[in-house]
């Protein structure tokens, strides 16, 4: 009795991860203002905008997305593997890969997107050395940056080595 109790309540307490998602729900809509404020800035100055500005604007805007990007996969995945399965029959327009996603996976698109978001900011920081960025900050970017491609790397070779160990147990079994 007490078993079951306890086995019930470590089921349940899964339902208090339901308010993270829901807050990172509200997190997109501070990125979508965010996105508009500097899509608005971007309009307003892109009649007087160097090639650079230009450059700087839309990859700005393209980080933001990426960001948004993976609140959205955190969501869905987080929700879908550690709350409650997420039915997709009657929603043809959902995603393919919502309901598909397991944690690996859930780990490696988060990882691509880390990587791709702090390529963005070293590729940012490469076109403003002149201005805002001396060396020793750049020299932090780009080692960050491999730190990031680095561990996107091991993770997924980790991931493959428990895919192909688990593959072989199942050919023994």
């Amino acid at each position: 009795m007490i078993e079951r109790t306890i086995e019930r309540l470590i089921s349940q307490s899964r339902w208090l991860m339901a308010p993270f998602y829901l807050g990172l729900i509200a997190s997109l809509f501070i990125l979508l203002f965010t996105f508009l404020r500097e899509f608005l800035h971007f309009v307003v100055q892109i009649a007087t905008a160097s090639e650079a500005e230009v450059i700087l604007g839309v990859l700005a805007l393209i980080d933001l997305s990426l960001a948004a990007n993976l609140v959205l996969i955190v969501v869905f995945s987080g929700y879908e593997n550690f709350v409650s399965k997420i039915d997709p029959e009657g929603h043809p327009d959902w995603p393919e890969w919502m309901s598909k996603i397991d944690f690996a996976g859930l780990k490696q698109k988060l990882m691509a997107s880390i990587v791709a978001i702090s390529a963005i900011q070293v590729l940012k920081a490469f076109m403003n050395l002149d201005e805002k960025f001396d060396e020793r900050t750049l020299m932090w970017l780009v080692g960050i940056h491999l730190v990031f491609v680095v561990s996107g790397l091991m993770l997924a070779w980790t991931d493959a080595i428990g895919e192909r160990t688990k593959t072989e147990k199942e050919g023994h079994s």
